[in-house]
């Protein structure tokens, strides 16, 4: 990221960036920020492709970027989720290694093979930066700039609070505090009441909490929070998705401790933000490890009886929370 606001700073763009990572949020704002530097209010010398259907648009791209632009110093390429990075991208790979001085090319990916020509040639012809979950600090930062910009403040409970209301997506930390911030204009103090009657919990929030219920037996609770999220409109499959992800990272954090890993390590293991590893691992806790073995098993189990038919998507989730709770 440092490199990338230095390179608009400097004016010293590469003909050639990769941005790449599961942080969709951080992802999209640096992709604006380079098309904003590299063709401004320009919008006839941008091209914008999307989506894997890309690898068969290769030789007009090629073709594009070999036209001089119109009445502008660059012609600029945004090429997303193309899959290229992983598979196909060699004829494009070979275009840039002389590619014309007037074409500029930002890619942005979730997935990339560093084995691959169009990785090590993008890598080494221009900037490749991998997109993380940032650390708890640095998220916290970004909030607490966001707040005083509007002459703000809060407290720390107030942030976990918050942080616990919207989970790890910063897209949806980023809508919720706009909210916040609206509903709390004119005062300058952010409170925990203020969080509770504005902010709508993310369904990751909501999974961790009817997963903590089902850990102790509270089979009542756990059914109202599920039926909380239907009334919400969530689709039953997404739901079971969810706990199945969440059991899952349970279990993977639970025995990546026992082997002695950090939260770093437990982070990159099991796809926990780091700076939500503790709180993961407390609930695990509350588990034995054969439950939670036992708790994907039937996940798996639910899904496959879903799609053949033999039970519906509502009853498939309701019996993963009984079956869990069935043993408290």
């Amino acid at each position: 990221m440092l490199k990338i606001n230095s390179d608009i700073k400097n004016n010293n763009l590469k003909q050639m960036y990769l941005i790449y990572g599961d942080e969709q949020y951080l992802k999209r704002q640096y992709t604006k920020k380079l098309k904003d530097a590299l063709a401004g209010s320009d919008e006839m010398n941008v091209h914008i492709y999307d989506g894997k259907d890309t690898k068969e648009k290769t030789g007009e791209i090629i073709d594009l970027a070999e036209t001089m632009p119109f009445l502008a110093e660059r012609r600029v390429f945004l090429i997303s989720n193309s899959g290229l990075f992983k598979a196909g991208g060699d004829a494009l790979s070979e275009y840039l290694s002389e590619a014309n001085g007037t074409a500029f090319f930002v890619f942005t990916e979730s997935e990339v093979d560093k084995r691959t020509k169009l990785f090590k040639t993008v890598s080494s012809k221009g900037y490749s930066a991998e997109f993380k979950q940032p650390a708890k600090k640095d998220i916290e930062k970004w909030l607490l700039q966001k707040i005083k910009k509007e002459n703000m403040n809060i407290s720390e409970s107030t942030m976990k609070l918050f942080l616990d209301y919207t989970g790890s997506d910063m897209d949806n930390m980023d809508s919720e505090l706009d909210k916040l911030i609206c509903y709390c204009m004119g005062r300058e103090i952010i409170t925990s009441e203020d969080v509770e009657a504005i902010c709508t919990r993310g369904l990751s929030s909501r999974i961790f909490e009817m997963i903590d219920f089902m850990s102790t037996g509270k089979t009542t609770e756990a059914l109202a929070l599920y039926y909380d999220l239907l009334a919400l409109k969530e689709p039953e499959q997404r739901i079971r998705y969810n706990i199945a992800r969440h059991m899952n990272q349970l279990l993977l954090a639970k025995d990546m401790r026992v082997r002695g890993y950090d939260n770093k390590k437990i982070s990159e293991g099991s796809g926990i933000p780091e700076f939500y590893v503790g709180k993961y691992l407390a609930q695990a806790s509350k588990f034995k490890s054969e439950d939670l073995k036992r708790a994907v098993k039937n996940c798996v189990e639910a899904d496959e009886a879903v799609k053949n038919g033999r039970i519906s998507d509502r009853l498939s989730v309701e019996l993963l929370i009984v079956s869990a709770l069935s043993d408290k």
